[in-house]
């Protein structure tokens, strides 16, 4: 006897709804408009009904291909190369940032001192579920950027400063934490979600679509 639909993990029939969306979007069935409509009801409800209710006049069969890019693109990347189990940038009267396919160490020491570090995750590659900042600002800003997909424990001391984050923490349990804790003296700390999950859909969507319409014969 099949799960009555309110009591299925609500994260697991959305993930299959937006399967549909995409699946018909790329295959031409709906228009873009249609298609991110249908598409931020989705996102936003939290009711099981109002989710299959955006593709029950869909075809219901999501191609083998989306199912296999999709896996490569929002899966958590981790790696098992070896790598430093920590690493310390330090920003005196300067900045630098960290940024593209670079992998995590297990620790990251950042001092900044009238400087500042952009730090994004976004791309990343991570060795450990759990990574730990420390962080040491004195009249200083540093930005982190993270992706929907990855946990932020923010456990910063504030001092004549200020911690700003914009961050989920409710990603699943596969997904890495980071905790960023330390000490923030006439400093601001912004952590960021770079690009939000709908984004990353549209776009993925978008790629899709990209890819079946080459498919298709020309007259």
């Amino acid at each position: 006897m099949p799960v009555k639909l309110e009591d299925r993990p609500i994260e697991t029939v959305k993930e299959e709804v937006i399967d549909v969306l995409v699946h018909n979007y790329s295959h031409g069935f709906i228009s873009s408009e249609a298609f991110e409509r249908r598409l931020d009801v989705v996102i936003e409800t939290t009711s099981h009904l109002e989710m299959v209710k955006q593709i029950e006049d869909l075809d219901d069969a999501p191609d083998a291909t989306i199912k296999q890019h999709k896996e490569r693109q929002f899966s958590v990347n981790y790696h098992d190369e070896a790598t430093d189990e920590s690493d310390t940038i330090v920003n005196i009267f300067g900045g630098s940032d960290r940024t593209g396919h670079w992998t995590v160490p297990k620790t990251i020491t950042v001092i900044s001192i009238f400087g500042g570090a952009d730090i994004d995750f976004t791309d990343a590659r991570f060795t450990s579920p759990n990574v730990t900042i420390k962080i040491l600002g004195i009249f200083s800003g540093d930005n982190i950027y993270v992706s929907e997909n990855v946990n932020v424990v923010s456990k910063i001391f504030c001092v004549f400063g200020g911690v700003n984050n914009k961050a989920p923490s409710i990603a699943s349990r596969q997904a890495p934490t980071i905790t960023i804790e330390g000490l923030a003296l006439f400093t601001g700390i912004n952590i960021k979600v770079k690009t939000t999950m709908r984004e990353k859909f549209v776009a993925f969507a978008n790629q899709m679509k990209t890819i079946f319409d080459s498919r298709k014969p020309r007259a």
